[in-house]
Parts: C-alpha cells; structure tokens; sequence
C-alpha cells in the first residue's frame, strides 16, 4: 500500500485513540479502525481523502488493516513508572513543592503544552504523563526563579537516564517548563563536537523554539505560534555561539528588559564556554541578578568533571563554574546516563575563583526506562543472549589493540556477514511496511580516522558488489546458483531468520527494490560527505564511526552492530552502546556482532549498575542523600573497573582500593576446570563440615526444593573467623583479576574482610534434588543441580548465580523471612552475622563454544558463596586492598586509548 495513505488513515485513527481519556478500553483500537472502514465504505476513499485533506488515498487492504491493528496495540501497550528521588539534607529542608503546588497551576504553560501536544503525536500516552511527572519532580528540586524572597540560589542536580532513552526529551519537557516558570536565559551543553550539538540544536528548535530560519518546524506547526513567546535563540542548527551572530540574533534588544527566554545550544568546548562568558559580561555589569538561568548539561560525565585539583581545575570544569557564578539565581541539572564520574566529584571542594564544584549535592532524580525501551538489561542479561553473536576471526585483520597507522588490508567474514545481515534486515522492514523509516548498521572497530577510512573504503567495495549481484540476479530463478554472494545472502537469512515470517524469495525480492538505497558513511571529525537523515526520504545507512558514536550521536533505525572496542571505564563502555533505544517492531531483527569478553565486560557493568539502582531506589525511601549515592558507588564491590576514572595516575605507583562489601553477595561461579584442583576443594569443604558438627552442632533447615525429610539443608551459628579465615585460605579460588570481576569472587578483599572484621559467623550448607549424594561423616545431603559451560580454563556457573534466591534466609527467623518476602537484599540487610554458604553441586557441561553440544556431566563440583550483613545504611564501612603495579599498568595503557590526542 501506498506509504502516505496508510500513516495518513493511522494518524486519523490514532488521534482519535489519543482523544480517549484515562486507560484505553480494550478493544478500543478494533472499534476505531472498524468505524474508519465504515466511513470509507460509506462515503467512499474519495471524500475521505477530502475529510482528511490528503489527496488520492488508497484504500487499505486486509493485511494492511492487521498491521495497522497491531502498530496501534503496540503504541498503547507501553508502560512508564515515575523516577527514584534522592535529595540532599538541605533540600530536604526547602519548599520542593512549589511548581506542582502552586505556580503550574497559575502560569498559562506555553511552552510545555505545546511541547506536550507534539510528544503526544508520537509517543505513547503512558510516556507523555509520565514525562510530565519526572520533569515536574524535577521542576519542584530547582527552585523557584521569581521567588522574590530568595535574592540567590544555586541548586545543583543530575538526572540520570538510560543510554538512548530519550533524555533529550525529558530536559526538553524540562526546558519548557522552566521557561513557563519564568527561567530567562537556558544554556543546553552539548556533546563535545559539531555534529552532536547541530542535533541538539535541532531537537531543541522543534521542542522549543518553533521554527528553524523562520519556518515552522516541530511544535511551530501546531498553529499556536505568538510572535510575543518567541524564544530568542542565539545559536542555530548550522551555528555554534559566536558573538557577532549572537548580536544579531537579540535583535537589538535590551537583556535587563527581555520578556522571553534566550536559549543557547553549545558545544562542549572550554573557547565557546569562554566567548559565551565574555559576551555576558558585555551585556551586564558585574553579576546577573534580574534573570536566573538555567544549565543543562547533556553527557554531563564527559569532560564537565573536575579530574584536577581543586586549586586548578580542569579548565571546561571551570568555565561551568564560571559561568553558573555570573547568575545570582542559577540551576545546573546534569543529563547522564553513567553518572560514575559525577558522583565521584568531591562534594566539599570549592575554589576562590569560581566557587563550589558541581557535585549533584540537592538532588538525583533517576529515570525508568518505559517498557518498549530496548536496552542494555534486556540485551546483555537475557540468559539466551539472542541478540548477541559472539565473533572471534577479527584478531587478525582488527584486532583490539592497534595503532593509528595500522595497515587494514581485509575485513574478518564476521563483518562481511553483518553487512549481509544489514541487507536482509532492509528488505525485511520493507515487507513489514516500514520502507520509509530509516535503518543503519554501525561499524564501532577503532577510534583512529584513518583506520575508520580503510574500513569504510572496503565495507563500501563489497556493498557496491553485493549490490551489483542483488539487481542483476535478484529476479532470476535459482539465483543462488547464478552468483555465489546471493548463496552467502541466502546463507545469512538461514542463519539469522529461519523462523520469520517470510520466505527467502520474497525478502529477497523486496532487496532487489531497495538495495540500490543502501549507502556506506563514517562519522568523526574529518568526514567529507555527512550522515543525514533526513526528514523527506528514507536513508539506509552503514555507518563507520568511533567516539562521535559513543557520545550522543543517533544512529536512527539501528538494527545491526559490529562492536570490538573496549575499554575499562562503566561510562565510556556504556556510552558506545548505541544500539540500546527503541525499535518498534523490529526488535528481533537487532542483532550485536561482538566478542565474548566485551558481551562480559557489558553484563557485569549492567548487573553492577541495576544494584546501584537498587541502592538508589532503597536510598530514597531512607531519606539518604546524594553523598550516600556517591559512596554507595565509590566503595561498590564491581566498580574495579573505575578504578583509574578516580585514580587519573599516569605512573604506576601503588594505589590502595577500597570496597564495601556489606549488603552483597559474593560466589565463585567460576569452578576449577582441573580435577586436581576441584578435588581439593571438595576434600576442603567435606573437612570443614565435619569440624563444624563436631564443634557447632548443625540445625536442620528446609526449603522449597527437599522432597525428602532424610534430606536437609545445615546450618551451623556463631563460628570462630579463625575456621572461616582457614578455609578461605585454602580454597583454590578461579580468578582473572584482583576485583574479582569476572569470576564475581573478590577474594583478596574477602579474606582482608575476615581479617579485619571481629565478628563470628553462620555457615550453611545447602542440599539439592540431585540423585547424587554428599557424605561427610556426620552429614548426609543430596547434591545442587546446576548447568556449566566450560570455558577455557574453568567451568561457569550457567548465569554466574551458584546460590538459589532463598539460600540467604536459612539465617533468618520464620518472622524476619515473612518481612522479607523475596528480596535477598532485604535479607542481608537481617542477617546478624556474615553467611559463608557452601555447595557441593552435580551439573551438565556444555562447550562455550555451542552450548548445544553437551559433555558427561560431572559431580562433587565444589563452590562456596559469602552474603555479607548490611546494606545501604551500613555506613563507610570499607576493606582496603593494595592493588599491584601490573593491574595499574595494565587498566592505565587501556585507559590511554580512550584518552589519546591522536584519535578522531
């Protein structure tokens, strides 16, 4: 069907659907897109074109009127809960209700109605209000502007969103309620080159100000346009701040007398930063007090952070400062979704000059994620890993490591197989009616321009062969056999899509009518012909890129992935996850080319960071503060990674790192794949358990999974450390690094942990619903049923979860695990002394490399799991561990790639 009559009657259905007020009825849609058939069959496709002023509409057919069906299920059934609010003791203290107590209600809304009416025409009604809770939350968080009874103010705060979530468009909803509230000058700081700051330009033209060079755009075609409201925005979408342009944007007009808000979009860098400083200076004498500004800072953890020294910041640190302190009343709220680097900011540190650093000391306001967001938990910690094809054939031709001037020469068959996949995806869209939304692919391999050049100039020769083959074959019969790329095409459908929907034939003639659209780009600072999307025609693009890619550049209709970077920072890892976002109805065809130990580096950043969370989340109904975020952060047990974001050493001298291990769990899910090593483990524990009885005396526990009253679980109370303390020492314990990372084992901070600590403790051992048994001479208990994938030197633990989601309430009362209900957090929190939880388990072991390939299974697999008492409230109470000069060395030349002048 034809493309603009079917968004045309989509449109007329959906405005109807968003007419409806509250929950949507079921089958509401059905009843709507019934009534729109009665209407064409009544007055025919001719005069409902004229009712929808849209000329020569085709009528849709019965496959059309599905698909429409389920687009329009598909926008509704979208959920969004409200953010997680943690504010600062002062803040606590403050009047946090006055813009959804008061002034919301008397102000006319201008700017946010208009910015609301337009989100609604493309976003779903669940995510609009809920917009609007969170940006009103933070609203109430940065105070008032025209409160005459506070002659200063400045509130400093972070809201921390998902990568690709849509936080452009929360500060966006932000921006124009300030402006509502009476906020004068808006200052959006963007990423830190051209092409992310002319984005953010343009979405803030068509959020806020309406036009673009005097021409309607966004919520400008609402008809609600007043000459009156007009912002003044002295920066355009072509345009970074310069002083004369911005002279002539205020049109001669006095900034002491404005009526309207002046909004700037810059880039961020220290000179603009600086030009935009001494124009305002120009423009008033000494500080500014008639008018309070309000600061967005986009990605507000790249480059915004002090890493110097308070007595001489770094210097974008100190034009932010700088800047916030000519405004007597002035509002910082810092967008991120890794909010690391911020929170590691010293809250206390301030400087003559430019005053107080920008700690986010009033508030952190998290964000949820709506339920059609496709991001990084869904990814990465999906046990199946369905989107994920791990590669490893690129060591070779682009191998992780690599210099600027590296000769490329071939591509690895991976990347030829994603860019083969990218076609089929193309075609695949087409057929689902999507031909005229735009798709990319995303090549991420390096981060030097040269390197981005070669890649592309041989991702371009294969895509023009393989688009020479798809037209001259694509039509034929038995094509595969007619030129050995449509073999591989068709060998990559089979491979990827076997269960879809449509046959191969049909995709491919789909291809045939699109692929001559598909074209190759790269993205960094040097590029001659630019990515566009633009908003008249469909763009089909592979795209080759590096840290432009990995700081807020929008990749739209991203489907496929080829990813080898890594590097040791949670922020910068995230941040080059460009594929999380939204992908409406194309989410299984999404897929990330990457290999296994960066899929890793991701899963445990994305486990550490949903603890954190969680923190965030118990930290706020505690009333805690943004300092006891940060320290939450600081000392968490996986933040190993982060160790050389705070450090900033460039010399390998000795750091101590300290690690707050209360509240948490700790298991070694990596088993020794020697049966030398295994059986002294096991001997370890059979040793252990028989001191135990004959010391302790075990209480029997039981659990969901005994069927059998001879079978119990053990529990023993009130152990000496020093028994804890030895087998601890003795245990041969898999790792790879000191922070126990991978392993989830940081053994040295847990024997530093025992040593330092002067308490007793529990110790369980746990029985299972194997037919295998454990005997040790007093004790009798069936074995754990677990799954294994041998890797290459040790087995894992299938989900690295070695304990089941009851084994930490064995220490608790009848009464404290009715309290806790399923949250073993809440049960850590409980336990009056650490629980050392030993397993002795009997599982199936499949190769990593299929993991339908299954070797003879294996028992007496020995693994013990520590849960420590405490939580959020527990304090600063840390253990400190010397972390060796090679780990340094070695977290510090990775960290130098990410750092170097030399890159695009």
């Amino acid at each position: 069907m034809d493309t603009n009559s079917y968004q045309a009657i989509k449109n007329f259905i959906l405005k109807k659907l968003q007419d409806v007020e509250g929950v949507l009825p079921e089958d509401k849609i059905k009843e709507e897109i019934q009534n729109a058939k009665t209407i064409i069959s009544t007055v025919g496709i001719s005069m409902f074109s004229m009712i929808l002023s849209v000329s020569d509409l085709i009528e849709p057919s019965k496959e059309d009127w599905l698909r429409m069906e389920r687009e329009l299920e598909t926008h509704f059934d979208v959920r969004m809960e409200a953010g997680i609010l943690v504010q600062g003791e002062e803040q606590q203290k403050r009047d946090t209700t006055w813009w959804t107590g008061k002034v919301k209600q008397e102000c006319s809304g201008y700017y946010w109605k208009r910015y609301k009416d337009h989100m609604s025409r493309s976003m779903a009604p669940e995510v609009v209000k809920t917009t609007d809770e969170d940006t009103d939350r933070v609203m109430d968080n940065i105070e008032n502007p025209m409160n005459d009874s506070i002659q200063a103010f400045e509130r400093l705060g972070m809201v921390v969103g998902h990568v690709q979530s849509g936080k452009t468009g929360n500060y966006s909803a932000l921006v124009c309620k300030a402006a509502d509230a009476g906020y004068k000058f808006i200052v959006v700081i963007a990423g830190g080159m051209n092409n992310l700051r002319d984005q953010t330009q343009v979405r803030m033209n068509e959020a806020f100000i309406g036009q673009d060079k005097g021409i309607p755009v966004g919520v400008g075609k609402l008809g609600d346009m007043r000459s009156e409201m007009l912002p003044i925005s002295l920066t355009t979408a072509e345009q970074d701040f310069n002083k004369r342009d911005a002279d002539r944007n205020k049109q001669g007009i006095n900034l002491d007398n404005i009526s309207t808000p002046i909004l700037l979009v810059i880039k961020k860098n220290s000179n603009t930063l600086k030009n935009v400083i001494d124009w305002l200076k120009t423009q008033y004498r000494g500080q500014i007090a008639k008018h309070a500004m309000l600061m967005i800072d986009d990605e507000s953890d790249y480059a915004s952070i002090n890493t110097s020294s308070e007595e001489d910041p770094t210097i974008i640190n100190k034009r932010l400062r700088e800047l916030l302190r000519l405004f007597h009343k002035s509002a910082y709220v810092a967008y991120t979704a890794t909010p690391y680097a911020n929170i590691f900011i010293d809250h206390e540190a301030s400087n003559d000059d430019v005053g107080k650093d920008i700690f986010p000391k009033d508030f952190i306001y998290a964000l949820k994620a709506p339920t059609n967001y496709f991001g990084a938990a869904k990814i990465f910690l999906d046990p199946k890993q369905k989107n994920i094809v791990k590669i490893k054939d690129y060591s070779k031709s682009l191998p992780i490591t690599h210099k600027k001037g590296e000769p490329i020469s071939e591509l690895p068959d991976s990347l030829y197989d994603a860019v083969r996949h990218f076609f089929v995806n193309v075609a695949i869209r087409k057929l689902r009616g999507q031909g005229d939304k735009h798709n990319s692919m995303l090549v991420h391999v390096t981060r030097f321009t040269a390197i981005h050049e070669r890649v592309s100039s041989l991702i371009k020769e294969y895509v023009e062969k393989m688009q020479q083959a798809v037209n001259a074959y694509g039509r034929l019969d038995a094509v595969e056999t007619q030129h050995p790329m449509l073999q591989d095409l068709k060998d990559t459908f089979a491979l990827r899509y076997s269960g879809l929907e449509f046959e191969w034939k049909k995709v491919l003639h789909s291809m045939v009518d699109i692929v001559s659209s598909i074209i190759v780009r790269e993205v960094h600072n040097n590029t001659k012909i630019p990515l566009v999307y633009r908003n008249d025609t469909a763009t089909n693009a592979i795209v080759i890129g590096g840290t432009s890619l990995s700081r807020g550049y929008t990749v739209e209709g991203l489907s496929i992935s080829y990813f080898i970077r890594s590097t040791v920072f949670y922020d910068t890892l995230m941040q080059m996850g460009r594929w999380f976002g939204y992908r409406p109805n194309y989410e299984d065809l999404c897929y990330i080319y990457m290999p296994e130990e960066v899929a890793t580096r991701f899963r445990l950043i994305i486990e550490a960071t949903e603890d954190l969370v969680d923190d965030l989340n118990r930290m706020a109904k505690a009333k805690m503060t943004p300092e006891d975020f940060g320290l939450s952060v600081k000392y968490h047990p996986d933040s190993g990674l982060q160790v050389t974001a705070r450090n900033k050493q460039k010399s390998s001298k000795d750091l101590y790192f300290e690690m707050k291990l209360d509240g948490t769990l700790k298991e070694t899910s990596w088993i020794p794949s020697n049966p030398i090593s295994n059986k002294k483990n096991f001997k370890l524990i059979k040793s252990l358990v028989d001191q135990l009885e004959d010391k302790y005396g075990a209480e029997k526990w039981s659990d969901s999974i005994e069927t059998e009253n001879t079978f119990k679980s053990y529990l023993w109370k009130n152990v000496h450390k020093e028994v804890i303390e030895y087998f601890l020492d003795h245990f041969e314990v898999v790792v790879s690094d000191q922070f126990g990372l991978n392993s989830r084992m940081p053994i040295e901070f847990v024997q530093e942990y025992v040593r330092k600590m002067e308490t007793e403790w529990d110790v369980a051992l746990y029985n299972g619903s194997s037919e295998k048994e454990f005997v040790a001479s007093k004790i009798k208990t069936k074995q754990e049923r677990r799954k294994f994938t041998h890797k290459v030197d040790h087995l894992e633990v299938r989900n690295r979860q070695v304990s089941s989601g009851s084994a930490e309430f064995i220490s608790l009362s009848e009464e404290e695990r009715q309290e806790c209900g399923n949250d073993r957090k809440a049960a850590r929190s409980k336990l009056k002394r650490p629980l050392l939880m030993l397993h002795i388990m009997d599982g199936e072991i499949s190769l990593e490399e299929n993991g339908q390939i299954n070797l003879p299974s294996q028992s007496d697999l020995a693994a013990f799991g520590i849960s420590f008492p405490g939580g959020i409230e527990s304090g600063k109470r840390t253990v400190k561990v010397k972390i060796n000069s090679v780990t340094i060395k070695n977290l510090l030349n990775e960290t130098e790639e990410d750092f170097d002048d030399n890159q695009e």
